[in-house]
């Protein structure tokens, strides 16, 4: 059977597997069947730690210098991340003292009349409804005289 006509599952198993030649030992020693393994893969994935017995020597020294390459990225980028932290509050803090509190004293204050009118109109509006309030409709009967 030709990899083209296997599912893509399998065919990316398959990868896996020569990826992990120990994997492959082990089977044939064993002499016991693919489905296990399969199972597994599919639950756990190709990232699960327990995959790491099956490498091969070579392999297991590049994924490790990966992944400490990786951290060594995290790392930095916390850093930055941090540093870039530090300049945006001292960007706020810039900001803060060039603040003229005046002003913004003045801005509330006119922001607070402009709540209180729309808080008579409000309840201006309830005390008409109040004053006339709307009839219900009452069913109409029909009788017969």
């Amino acid at each position: 059977m030709s990899d083209t006509n296997l599912h893509p599952s399998i065919q990316e198993f398959r990868q896996f597997v020569q990826q992990h030649p120990k994997l492959i030992q082990e089977v044939r020693q064993n002499q016991a069947g693919w489905q296990p393994y399969y199972e597994k893969w599919v639950l756990l994935g190709e990232e699960d730690p327990s995959w790491q017995a099956y490498k091969n020597g070579q392999n297991a020294k590049i994924e490790t210098e990966t992944e400490t390459e990786t951290e060594v990225e995290a790392e930095q980028t916390e850093k930055e991340s941090e540093e870039t932290g530090k300049e945006m509050f001292n960007k706020v803090m810039g900001m803060a003292n060039q603040l003229d509190l005046q002003k913004l004293q003045g801005h509330i204050h006119h922001l607070n009349g402009a709540l209180e009118n729309i808080k008579q109109l409000i309840g201006q509006y309830q005390g008409v409804k109040q004053q006339f309030p709307s009839k219900k409709k009452t069913p109409t009967f029909f009788h017969k005289d």
